[in-house]
């Protein structure tokens, strides 16, 4: 499932089945407990008239709903925004992720303190532990004290009970400032795609301003291509093929294992489903989830295997896991499944220090030859901002037009400025123009603005990533014609809470038998459980959903 400790790969699609423990008790109402289900054709009437802020052609288009690439930055930048939508002089209080080091804070960290003055209004971040994140927001809406700008990613709206409820009690309903017309106030909050708009509707009312994905995928299969190229390894085509890459790269007395998780791209590979946490509908009609399939049973067996064969890192393959994009910086994992919002980053920052660090997605392939993988697709939207409620409608129109600031687009003065800070400061350009960014870039920077507005997705490369728009719209472009069908595309779905719950207790016991800490034997009874405890009614309400809509 989705690993949350790589958010930056964007999509929450296994992790958004996690819940957490009741919260907001004393609530009347429980809409999360019996789950949801509205048609994003009926959200239209809640979410803006899109209307696209395109300002640059792009170099490499993207197959929908792969973003396009931009493989040169644009010789001159516009400003998209003429005022500064900060009027109040009043600080805004906001929370975000980071996976990374934590950046100094507002007042200390020259980059938040330029687009703070670009802004007209400081907002004082609370940057938190993407790790430990969904601690953090249960805590905050448990005890219904939340700032004025929240981000929640969805895998951790997630592991929120009753969030359907809370959201209703804690935030801002933004219908009546964006629905509709209303939305051309905001122009770059209306250029964002309406896909990821209606997936912003809890209870028939536009909640949060989302932060679209750049494409459909949770994460690639990633390896250090530098490390294998120099052990002569071709890049694997098959699952024996995989394996037998693993064989050779392991070397433990050199501190280098082949592996971190893999076991998602291993059930991809097999065709395992995936739509709604692993839920497939079959010809006839019914559906069946991934537990109930031969192919998931195999890429257990294959995950045991690897496992047996001591080719994962001990560190990840323990029960506490470890920091795979530590590992493979340091070169002791060669191989794992990562978010492709990851890549960039990581390859930016060490092309600095080791210049033949190459971090590359495998293309992706079939159990064997011949055999067509599967591409699980994740949401539209993949966090969002929500607006504390009560603030008073001067307040959310002036956050409004903040939020609206930091979506501006690609080849904007302000997307300059959100992405890459202050010329001089914390970025030179190189000979084409595009910025190059510095170490102080590295430490203060931790996406605090972007992740608060969303933004028209686009794939940027640029000096210091000389080959990462072709190589991600390369890879992308093929992955999407594995895309599986979603039956319950554009249904925003509310699971249960009794179905989220049993969740995340049955992958940990599924985990148990990869790694070598319970009997495959086991499989077969920790499926029945499953289904006893609320695989069944699981079964039925996602059938149901179907059937409410005509599928």
């Amino acid at each position: 499932m989705t690993n949350r400790r790589t958010f930056l790969g964007m999509v929450g699609l296994g992790a958004a089945s996690v819940a957490g423990g009741g919260l907001l008790g004393g609530c009347s109402r429980d809409p999360g407990s019996t789950g949801t289900a509205t048609n994003a054709d009926a959200a239209s009437a809640v979410v803006p008239d899109y209307k696209a802020v395109q300002l640059v052609q792009p170099d490499i288009k993207g197959t929908p709903p792969v973003a396009d690439g931009y493989v040169r930055y644009p010789a001159q930048t516009v400003a998209a925004i003429t005022e500064k939508p900060g009027t109040s002089g009043t600080p805004i209080s906001a929370t975000t992720p980071w996976w990374g080091p934590p950046p100094p804070a507002t007042g200390q960290n020259a980059y938040v303190d330029a687009v703070n003055a670009a802004l007209g209004v400081p907002i004082q971040f609370s940057v938190q532990d993407g790790n430990t994140y969904s601690e953090k927001v249960n805590a905050m809406v448990g005890a219904r004290d939340v700032p004025e700008l929240l981000v929640i990613p969805g895998w951790d709206i997630g592991r929120i009970a009753r969030f359907s409820e809370g959201a209703h009690v804690l935030f801002e309903d933004l219908t009546p400032h964006l629905a509709k017309e209303k939305g051309a106030n905001y122009p770059m909050l209306a250029g964002l795609p309406t896909a990821a708009w209606q997936d912003s509707v809890w209870g028939g009312k536009l909640m949060g301003v989302p932060f679209p994905t750049d494409s459909p995928f949770p994460y690639a299969l990633f390896h250090r291509k530098d490390l294998a190229e120099a052990a002569g390894l071709a890049d694997p085509t098959n699952l024996d093929e995989l394996y037998a890459y693993g064989r050779k790269l392991t070397d433990p007395g050199k501190g280098v294992w082949a592996f971190g998780d893999i076991a998602a791209e291993v059930q991809q590979a097999l065709g395992v489903p995936g739509s709604q946490q692993g839920w497939r509908k079959n010809p006839d009609g019914t559906i069946t989830h991934k537990y109930e399939t031969p192919e998931y049973k195999q890429a257990v067996e294959f995950m045991i295997r690897i496992h047996k064969d001591g080719l994962m890192h001990p560190d990840l393959a323990g029960s506490k896991g470890g920091d795979a994009n530590a590992l493979l910086r340091a070169g002791k994992v060669v191989c794992w499944q990562g978010g492709l919002g990851v890549w960039r980053g990581l390859q930016r920052d060490e092309a600095r220090v080791n210049p033949k660090f190459n971090l590359q997605p495998i293309k992706v392939f079939g159990a064997t030859a011949g055999q067509k993988p599967l591409r699980w697709q994740g949401t539209p939207g993949i966090i969002w901002t929500f607006i504390k409620k009560g603030v008073g409608q001067p307040r959310v129109e002036e956050l409004l037009r903040v939020l609206n600031w930091t979506a501006a687009p690609f080849g904007t003065k302000e997307y300059e400025l959100r992405e890459y800070g202050v010329e001089g400061t914390h970025f030179t350009r190189a000979a084409d123009g595009t910025p190059v960014t510095n170490d102080l870039y590295t430490k203060e920077f931790a996406n605090q603005f972007g992740f608060l507005g969303g933004r028209p997705a686009v794939i940027v490369g640029g000096a210091d990533v000389p080959n990462y728009a072709q190589d991600f719209l390369t890879w992308a472009n093929d992955a999407i014609q594995y895309a599986e069908p979603d039956p319950w595309k554009g249904i925003k779905v509310e699971t249960p809470t009794k179905i989220a719950t049993i969740a995340q207790p049955t992958e940990d016991k599924l985990t148990d038998i990869m790694r070598g800490r319970r009997p495959i034997t086991d499989l077969e009874s920790i499926v029945t459980e499953w289904r006893n405890t609320g695989g069944d009614e699981a079964r039925a309400f996602y059938a149901k959903v179907l059937a409410d809509n005509g599928r």
